[in-house]
This record gives structure tokens, C-alpha cells and sequence, in this order.
């Protein structure tokens, strides 16, 4: 095979040939480990398999599946079929997961046990043929083992995989919808190989390298961060199948490749400024702070385009050495050589207080319908408070109203069975229509104000970014989880807070309380202090019409895939006014 790939099947099959002997998958727990070869030849024997039960080029295939090996595996053997599988949101009901099999069309599904019954519940009529269950035997399923040992006798493997084409379909991504029912995003081979091949010349990536696969492959960012990232360069993917277990795997992991959205973000901010808040009065929690306020300091400067005095860098050598190094190392993040940040804006102060700790984290900026990021910071080049510039190939420009506009080869074919849909958001020009607001500076860096659809309009016709205002709260104040900023048609802006478990619970260690329970401590006097000196602080970063005049600690925490955020944590903000409408109505009495 010469040239550039045009599939993914041919990326991988090429992947897999250079490097048989290295590792390709791995479990969290290090107890399972596949090599190039392995992948390969699991991937053959499910292909002639899934093939044996009626899988063919042109269909769909439904997996759910939490972050595991197996994921790797089918997805893989689906798409050397010419077949096209997507993912389900593992907290996704019955009737949503009904809505996307009567769109999708899909036969087949694969999953685990633990979404059997939801699955089942999901087709009453019986048009799904056949589930593949990848943990066991269980009554009207197929096992793996069972799909191996029913090939097609004269199925030619490699000829089906060689007659996928670049404009056939890869997969549907349905959107995880904060608005309204799921639209299934249609995205070509072409489409993300062009994004690769984009993303390859902002920083180049490959097989030394480490990912974690933690956020859910229904996403996205996810599945081209991790999945597709290896097939296409070879990166090695460690699997964790609970996003509670991340922190325990990292440090045996040691990615050297990272994504997060913000809300990992500010956790990572939060969990350390409880360590400091732990030891403030000590030696130890002295010399941490000064080495976090050196790092912030020297960062804010370096990505302002400004160069930082010479006492104050020899300073950052020095708390390098004495603290951030091992600080990175406890992390397990000490190896990342590029970590990025999307899915949402996050606050230039929180920014800065990462990357003052030395983690090299880009912010992306783009859409499912984008195939993921369609700009980023450059590594060298990076700009606090934007989301980089456009990839190459890839045009983005500013509405009249605002809107940013992107077009280019990532742009996807369209919204599945829906025209209508896929016309109001791609115009006759070829333009994406993304829905956020922003600007693009003279240097081509784009920054982000928020969603269309989301900014606060005063009653004084005052326009608000909601994101800006939740962001400066999340900076100052470590105990928050989740914020929304309400004040649409109104006076002035309230806010709903939750907060944070992790941080409760260490919060309870620390003042020797027998309930870190966020439903306990969302009474509690001194959390309450802490939690309005935080507001005071976050106001002051605000404008004044921005600033938050009441607000309400509930004793909840809201969890991805709940009532109140997306399996991405992007807040539901109607479901959200509607469950608790009398505490808002309450903060403007």
C-alpha cells in the first residue's frame, strides 16, 4: 500500500502491519493487554464472524458498551465489513435508545450485561435479529466466541475491507441533546482523515504514544481522541471502564496524550487547591502555593505574548524542581507531552493555573458535525482565553449575528433521514452553521462567548455569556461542582450551585466532620462561608450586570447522563429551569 490511506480500515491494516509485536490495547487494570497482532487477527475473526450473522457493507450496528477492549475490537471488525457502527450513551433510557434504532435501522446490537434489559426494552417489536453480549452467556444473546465460530465459508476478508471507500459512511454520532431528541451526525472516512491529517500538522503523534479512553465513545471527542487515533497513528489506548477509577489509573498509565473537558479541569484545580487549603498554614502548604501562584504567573505572561522578568523565571525552575515535578508525577501526568481541552469554553484564569503547573493543555474548539475540533492551539502558539486558530484546510468566518461559521472537508455528509435538519445547518455555500457566538482576532485566534441559543438577555437588553459567568464561579470556588447562571428576562443573574463529592469529602477530613455528604454540608455554616467568599471573589472578575446577586447551594449533586447534564457535562439549562423552577422563582422574590 502506497500513498496516504483513504479508510480507516486500510489506516489500521497498515498500523497493524508495522507494528505487530507493540501493545495496541490495554485493560486499566494492566491484567489484559492485545498487541497489533493480536488486534488484527481478533478483528479478522469477528469481521468473517459478524459477517456469518448477516452483517454486511451498508448496514448498522448498535454498540453499547462501556470503555473496555471489546469496544476496540467490534467497532474495528464492523468497519472492515464496510458496515457502519455507532455508539449508544451508556446512560441513555429505553426510549431514546428506541429512537436511535428506528433512525439508524440498525439489526444488530452489541453490548454488555448490565444494559441488557434497557437494550431489550428498547425494541418491543422485535426488530433487532441478534445481541452480541461481550461478558457472558445469557439467554437470546450471542458471545464473541459465539459470532467467531459462525463464519461465512467463502467471506474474502480482505476484498470487503478493500472496497470500503473514502466517501462511504464511518459512523453516526448522535448528539448527546441538551435541547430536544438526538440528530444522528453522518461522518465519511474522508471526513475524519482529513481532521487527522489537519490535526497532524499542529502536533505530530504516534506510536509511542499514550491515551486513556475514559470519556464515553458515544462522544465524539472521545472516539477520535482515542479510537481513531489509533488506528490512524498507532496510539497505544489503556481502557477504564468507570471514569471514577481515572485517577487511580493515570499514574500506571502515564498517557502521554490527554483530553479533558473543563469540568476535569477545574476538578484537577479544585483537588489541588484542597491540598493547599489542607496544609496553608504549614511550611509544606506555603511552598506548594508559591510554586501554583509562580507557575499561574509565568503562564498568564508567556501566553500573553509577553516574556516573563528573569527573577520570576528562575523562580519557575526552581518550584519545578521542588514541587511541580513531583506534583505531575503523583498525577500520573507527568509524561503528557499534549493535552487538550473542549467542549466547552473554559475560564482564562483556570487556564492559566493549569498550564502554570505544566500540563501543555490546548484548547479546541468545534462539533460532532465538525468531526471534532475545527480549531486549536498550537502547542507553541498557545492564547489564554481563545480556541486557536483554524486548522489547515479548514475556514472558519463570523456571521452577521455573530454566529461562527466553519467549512471545509470536515464537514459532515449531513443529518441522517433528516434534510431538513441538515439544510438549516449546512447552507447552500457549503457553511456550518455552529451556533456558538465569538470573534476572530488579526491573528486568526478564535474566541468563544457562548451558545446562540444560551446567552442572557436582561430585562434591560443587556446580552450575557451564562459560560463566562459559570466559569469565574467554578475558578473561585473549589467546593462548586456545577453552576447555571439564570437571569434571561430578568433584573439580574442568579445561580444554582452543587457541589463538588471529592471535594466535600475532603472538606469533612480537614474540620474533622463525621458527614462529608454534599446534601449535609449544603447546610453547613462553614461551607456556606467559604462558598460566598468564593462568590465575592467571582463577582469581582465580572462585569457588573454580570455579577451574581443570589444564588442557591442545592443539596443535590447532578450526575452525566441525569436530569441535568448531557454524558458530557454540558448543562441541560431547560430541563434544569423546569425541575427547579420554584428555587429560581424564589431567588427573585
Amino acid at each position: 500500500m502506497t500513498g496516504d490511506p483513504t479508510t480507516l480500515c486500510e489506516a489500521f491494516q497498515r498500523t497493524a502491519g508495522r507494528f505487530p509485536d507493540r501493545v495496541a490495547l490495554r485493560g486499566a487494570d494492566c491484567g489484559r493487554e492485545l498487541t497489533w497482532a493480536d488486534y488484527a487477527r481478533r478483528v479478522r475473526e469477528l469481521a468473517v464472524g459478524l459477517a456469518g450473522i448477516g452483517v454486511a457493507a451498508g448496514d448498522t450496528v448498535a454498540v453499547m458498551l462501556t470503555n473496555r477492549v471489546e469496544f476496540h475490537l467490534v467497532d474495528t471488525a464492523i468497519l472492515h465489513l464496510g458496515a457502519t457502527p455507532f455508539s449508544i450513551y451508556n446512560t441513555f433510557t429505553a426510549e431514546q435508545i428506541a429512537q436511535l434504532f428506528a433512525n439508524a435501522e440498525n439489526r444488530v446490537v452489541i453490548t454488555e450485561s448490565r444494559f441488557l434489559a434497557t437494550v431489550r426494552a428498547a425494541d418491543p417489536d422485535g426488530r433487532i435479529e441478534h445481541i452480541v453480549c461481550v461478558d457472558g452467556e445469557f439467554e437470546d444473546t450471542l458471545t464473541l466466541d459465539a459470532v467467531i465460530a459462525t463464519p461465512v465459508t467463502d467471506f474474502d476478508f480482505d476484498a470487503a475491507w478493500r472496497a470500503v471507500r473514502s466517501e462511504d459512511l464511518l459512523t453516526i454520532v448522535y448528539t448527546s441533546g441538551t435541547t430536544g431528541p438526538p440528530k444522528g451526525v453522518e461522518l465519511t472516512h474522508a471526513n475524519l482523515l482529513f481532521e487527522f491529517a489537519a490535526m497532524e500538522a499542529l502536533a505530530p503523534i504516534g506510536p509511542d504514544d499514550r491515551v486513556v479512553s475514559y470519556l464515553p465513545d458515544a462522544h465524539l471527542a472521545n472516539r477520535a481522541f482515542a479510537h481513531y487515533n489509533n488506528l490512524i497513528r498507532g496510539v497505544q489506548i489503556t481502557t477504564v471502564a468507570d471514569p471514577k477509577q481515572l485517577i487511580a489509573t493515570l499514574p500506571q498509565a502515564r498517557p502521554t496524550l490527554f483530553l479533558a473537558v473543563p469540568a476535569i479541569w477545574y476538578k484537577v484545580k479544585s483537588g489541588i487547591e484542597t491540598l493547599i487549603a489542607a496544609e496553608q498554614s504549614t511550611p509544606r502548604g506555603l511552598l506548594l502555593r508559591w510554586a501554583v501562584d509562580t507557575g499561574a504567573s509565568v503562564a498568564r505572561l508567556r501566553f500573553a505574548g509577553r516574556s516573563a522578568p528573569l527573577s520570576l523565571r528562575i523562580q519557575l525552575i526552581l518550584a519545578d524542581r521542588l514541587v511541580l515535578r513531583t506534583l505531575r508525577a503523583r498525577m500520573g501526568l507527568d509524561a503528557i507531552r499534549i493535552a487538550v481541552s473542549g467542549a466547552a469554553p473554559i475560564a482564562p484564569d483556570a487556564m492559566a493555573f493549569i498550564l502554570g503547573l505544566g500540563f501543555p493543555v490546548c484548547e479546541a474548539w468545534g462539533m460532532t458535525e465538525s468531526s471534532a475540533a475545527a480549531t486549536a492551539n498550537r502547542p507553541d502558539a498557545i492564547r489564554i482565553g481563545t480556541v486557536g486558530q483554524a486548522l489547515p484546510g479548514v475556514e472558519v468566518q463570523v456571521a452577521a449575528d455573530g454566529e461562527l461559521l466553519i467549512r471545509g472537508p470536515l464537514v459532515m455528509r449531513g443529518y441522517r433521514h433528516d434534510p431538513e435538519q441538515t439544510a438549516a445547518a449546512i447552507d447552500a455555500e457549503g457553511w456550518l452553521h455552529t451556533g456558538d457566538i465569538g470573534g476572530i482576532d488579526a491573528d486568526g485566534y478564535v474566541r468563544i462567548l457562548d451558545r446562540k441559543k444560551e446567552l442572557i438577555i436582561n430585562a434591560a437588553g443587556k446580552n450575557m455569556s451564562p459560560s463566562n459567568i459559570e466559569g469565574a464561579v467554578r475558578v473561585s470556588c473549589p467546593l462548586v461542582q456545577s453552576v447555571m447562571a439564570v437571569g434571561d428576562n430578568r433584573k439580574y443573574v442568579t445561580a444554582l450551585l452543587t457541589l463538588d463529592p471529592d471535594a466535600c469529602a475532603a472538606y469533612a477530613r480537614r474540620h474533622g466532620l463525621a458527614d462529608g455528604a454534599p446534601a449535609v454540608l449544603a447546610e453547613h455554616p462553614g461551607v456556606l462561608a467559604e462558598i460566598e467568599s468564593g462568590m465575592r471573589e467571582a463577582n469581582a472578575r465580572l462585569a457588573r450586570v454580570e455579577q451574581i446577586k443570589r444564588y442557591r447551594v442545592l443539596p443535590v449533586t447532578w450526575e452525566p447522563g441525569g436530569d441535568e447534564l448531557t454524558p458530557k457535562m454540558s448543562l441541560k439549562r431547560k430541563p434544569i429551569a423546569a425541575k427547579y423552577a420554584a428555587e429560581i422563582e424564589a431567588l427573585y422574590d
